[in-house]
């Protein structure tokens, strides 16, 4: 990390200073929720008060570095906490607050140099609009993230809510427009927010929280981790959108003549989108535009949920084991050597393929450069990884902020093309279909951009030095143009007369010409100049013809009336060349952005192999190379997996991850129920079918030996609850919200993973919640399901469903005597057809190393309120034959009995004697007492039985539990 420049800062400004500045800060408005606030010093960036905190916490980890400004006083008891930052170390962390933590930012500026008491807002900007911000955060740093925004138009009509919308990515210069009918949840939103990978949302204003619907939205839009930003509702009309987007949009096509201009809510959702970004007020966004309709049907619909419980993404909050890139899919499959590559994969995840062909093209070229080790190498060490990004050195042209350096980064990359060209018309030859593959998707394409980019080729070679590029000079050759040769001839004699100069002087001194005692150098304040040794500083002392300049510890600056002229004569002509190169510099870059349009879709071309020779290279480095799947139409075939395994949990060290077979036929087994012990790996096992399915719809080999996967419209989840709580929402709330959105979402064809659904509640609601969603998805739905649960009873389902199957994870229980449980117990991993008749979560408890009398107690109490069967057919007869309402009523009763009984029983009002220090455990109660503790409870029960036995006999549940018992 660059060093503070606190000090440097502070030796700048004396204490006045600091209490002006104080004062300054102090009467600015408060900094908005969300946004940070930095102050540009000019040779650093200062935050103040709660952001400086903000700063020193989260960037710099310490708060070491806070320093207090301002002299104590009533106004200033404690000073203006305060914190400095280099520019590296500024523009590292604007880079991190606007991408990753998902914060705006404001950046004021001095309108009067160093010391003026005038500050104004010159820059801001927000996680989808970084147009002001984007040359200083990444000029030298590739843009690894799409920074799309989105506008939304919510319109209700007798009970009909449509959904306008408009998006942007201002880095490639790209729109689109989508109108889509939601339902009361609002799926459809969700989807589209995930597909888009949108960063920012425009929402109208509702200062009074009125609106129920846009309220819905805003916490959808919260539960995704997107920022909100509010717009008066009066730019949410389509009144001039027409003429903006004609200005706007590339070719001659008018606005009103487009299909999407017919989407009216979309239509007034891009009018604000517009107006948010202030495209109309640069002159370089016109007619560099694309307006593309965006069809929620072409991609497969992810929710939020399904995006965190597959760890499809990064977690931008550093929580959750995101410290590893291998801890999620994008990170593991990520071995792109462009930008532009990385952002293609991401997208790619995001926007998993429903067309057969598409996915089936991608599989055969991700296999074409599996097999042909040779190609892929080649691709990716010797082209691919030398290619800069088209995308944002297009839109550099296009703004006039390029320089030559630019122009030669595109010219070396284009000299790449041929090369390239050949070693992918020489590659795949093992099989008969990969060379019209490649042709078909690159070649034909390279070939054109190629032949299109050959004048941008000559332009360089005709107009730049290339000779200079060793010395990483970027410069216009003189012989371009007859006045820059002219002016080069001029600095080249000014040059030799100065070289004779400094011979003229050495030999007046009687010294060399080789700077060890006369040195002839450029002085920043001076120009050129000679300098003596202090030794030998004598030497022109008394001789006219020399001007004594400076005397200091590095010796005596001088010069002559000769020099002087000649060192004025060159610092005009060089200005003067530097105008005519700046003005040829320009012209080039001019030439260079008509380039543009070639450039941006030679971009895709590259990114798409990029995309393609990452897939690969992943596939074939996992611990066991992964599989090219076989994908079915949707609705056509089941989900079959042999030894399935979750591709980020098998690369974890010192896992030995256990390979498990997913079997979901239609009409046969499409809803599985899987049971077994805590931490037995229920949740990796439907998890990893998740995450399989998706790989497979985008193209991807997967890790498994054999794979056949039908193509889902969706995939949902139901797993964990997340950071709920953070924002306000109960764990049993976003279980239900995410679930509710199942229920409204979920088709005959998606995937439906849910774990442990019901935990946030009492186990008698949540059983019967599970027990009425698991038979809706199972009766009415009919879609895929893997259903992870807790609550042994909901097995009884499949006696009364015929296509749900119940599957269990093994563990393997041993006698051992010294344990507290009696049994010993081994997670195997294995999940195999079946109920799991019991649950282990004391066992569990006990390897976890809980507190020896936490366990007792809980085994004590397990076995007050659980007999399990022998025989695990015997123990699920009740519940298969009974109705679940019959089951709650039941089971609330046997509650309130022994409820009842622990009320009266001496066990539970007279507290055990506590055991002296080292006294064991077992030792505290002594056996007599024990004995007569028992029986003074057998008593009570007894006692509390006979009260409640006519209860029992007259309830459907516990009346079978007796029969089954006498």
């Amino acid at each position: 990390m660059p060093p503070l420049q606190y000090g440097e800062a502070k030796n700048a400004n004396d204490a006045s200073a600091d209490d002006g500045f104080c004062s300054i800060i102090r009467k600015l408005p408060p900094t908005p929720a969300g946004t940070v606030r930095l102050f540009d010093r000019g040779e650093f960036f200062s935050a103040f008060g709660p952001d400086a905190y903000y700063v020193a916490t989260h960037h710099y980890k310490t708060q070491t570095v806070i320093k207090k400004l301002g002299k104590i006083s009533t106004s200033n008891p404690d000073g203006l906490p305060a914190v400095t930052l280099s520019h590296a170390v500024a523009q590292s962390f604007l880079r991190d607050a606007l991408t990753t933590k998902q914060l705006r930012i404001e950046l004021y500026e001095s309108e009067g140099g160093k010391n003026s008491s005038k500050w104004r807002l010159g820059k801001s900007a927000s996680p989808g609009n970084l147009g002001s911000v984007e040359e200083l955060l990444f000029a030298h740093t590739d843009m690894l993230a799409a920074p799309v925004i989105l506008a939304l138009k919510l319109s209700v009509k007798e009970g009909v809510k449509t959904v306008g919308v408009a998006f942007a990515d201002t880095s490639r210069q790209d729109m689109g427009v989508s109108e889509f009918v939601d339902n009361d949840l609002f799926s459809n939103t969700e989807a589209l927010l995930i597909q888009l990978g949108v960063k920012e949302v425009l929402l109208t204003a509702d200062e009074k929280n009125a609106d129920y619907d846009l309220r819905k939205i805003r916490t959808l839009v919260e539960r995704c981790n997107i920022v909100i930003t509010d717009r008066k509702r009066s730019e949410f009309t389509a009144k001039d959108v027409e003429q903006d987007l004609n200005r706007l949009l590339r070719g001659d096509l008018q606005a009103s003549t487009r299909p999407e201009f017919d989407l009216k809510s979309a239509m007034a959702a891009t009018s604000a989108l517009i107006s948010y970004l202030g495209l109309m007020s640069d002159d370089s966004n016109f007619a560099a535009y694309s307006l593309v309709p965006h069809d929620l049907k072409q991609y497969m619909k992810l929710d939020a949920s399904a995006l965190r419980a597959l760890n499809l993404m990064p977690d931008p909050t550093g929580m959750g084991g995101g410290g590893s890139k291998n801890m999620s899919v994008f990170g593991l499959l990520n071995r792109c050597k462009t930008s532009q590559g990385t952002r293609m994969l991401a997208q790619w995840l995001k926007q998993p393929l429903v067309n057969l062909h598409a996915i089936q093209q991608r599989q055969d070229l991700v296999e074409c450069l599996y097999e042909d080790s040779e190609l892929r190498d080649e691709l990716t060490t010797s082209y691919l990884s030398k290619m800069p990004d088209f995308h944002r050195i297009s839109k550099r042209f296009q703004k006039g902020v390029a320089n030559l350096e630019d122009v030669v980064r595109v010219y070396q990359a284009l000299l790449l093309l041929p090369g390239l060209i050949t070693i992918l018309e020489n590659g795949g030859q093992a099989n008969d279909k990969w060379p019209e593959l490649i042709e078909e998707t690159y070649l034909v394409k390279l070939r054109e951009y190629s032949s299109a980019l050959q004048p941008m080729r000559e332009m360089v070679e005709e107009t730049i030095d290339l000779d200079e590029l060793d010395r990483h000079n970027f410069v216009i050759k003189p012989e371009f143009d007859e006045t820059l040769g002219q002016l080069k001839e001029r600095l080249e004699g000014v040059r030799d007369q100065l070289d004779d100069e400094h011979r003229t002087v050495a030999g007046d001194l009687d010294m060399e010409t080789d700077n060890k005692v006369l040195h002839f150098e450029q002085h920043s304040l001076y120009g050129y100049c000679f300098r003596l040794t202090r030794k030998e500083g004598s030497a022109i002392k008394g001789k006219k013809a020399y001007i004594e300049l400076k005397n200091t510890s590095q010796g005596v600056y001088f010069t002559t009336k000769a020099l002087k002229a000649l060192t004025d004569e060159y610092k005009d002509v060089t200005k003067e060349y530097e105008r005519k190169q700046a003005s040829l510099v320009k012209e080039v870059v001019g030439i260079a952005a008509s380039y543009c349009p070639v450039l941006e879709t030679l971009n895709n071309v590259l990114a798409h192999a990029d995309v393609i020779a990452s897939l690969a290279t992943s596939a074939l480095n996992a611990p066991i190379a992964y599989i090219k799947p076989t994908v079915t139409e949707s609705g056509e075939g089941s989900l079959h997996l042999s030894e399935a395994r979750h591709p980020c949990l098998e690369v974890m060290e010192g896992v030995n991850f256990i390979a498990n077979d997913v079997k979901l036929e239609r009409d046969v087994s499409e809803f599985q129920i899987i049971t077994g012990p805590n931490m037995g790996g229920k949740s990796t096992f439907i998890r990893s079918a998740g995450v399989i399915a998706l790989l497979a719809q985008i193209g991807a080999f997967v890790p498994c030996t054999t794979a056949t996967v039908p193509i889902f419209d969706s995939i949902l989840c139901r797993v964990g609850a997340g950071d709920s709580q953070l924002k306000g929402v109960s764990t049993f709330m976003a279980e239900m919200l995410e679930t509710a959105a199942i229920l409204k979402g979920a088709t005959r064809n998606s995937l439906v993973i849910i774990d442990e659904l019901g935990r946030g509640t009492s186990t008698y609601d949540g059983f019967g919640l599970a027990w009425a969603i698991s038979e809706h998805l199972a009766t009415e739905t009919r879609a895929s399901v893997l259903f992870a649960s807790h609550f042994h009873e909901l097995t009884a389902l499949a006696q009364e469903i015929p296509h749900v199957q119940n599957l269990h994870v093994v563990a393997h229980v041993d006698s051992k005597p010294d344990s507290l449980t009696g049994k010993e117990i081994t997670l195997l991993y294995k999940v195999e057809p079946g109920v799991c008749d019991q649950s282990f979560g004391i066992h569990v408890a006990e390897l976890a190393s809980f507190p020896t009398e936490v366990v007792k107690l809980a085994k004590r109490k397990a076995d007050d309120l659980e007999d399990f069967s022998e025989n695990p057919d015997a123990a699920n007869t009740t519940a298969t034959t009974l109705s679940p309402a019959a089951i709650a009523e039941g089971t609330a009763l046997v509650e309130q009995f022994l409820n009842a009984w622990a009320s009266v029983a001496p066990s539970s009002s007279v507290p055990a004697p506590a055991p002296t220090e080292g006294e064991d455990v077992e030792m505290a109660n002594g056996e007599g007492e024990g004995d007569a503790e028992v029986e003074r409870d057998y008593a009570a029960l007894v006692k509390c039985f006979a009260e409640y036995k006519d209860r029992f006999e007259e309830t459907e549940w516990t009346k079978k539990v007796l029969e089954q018992t006498y």
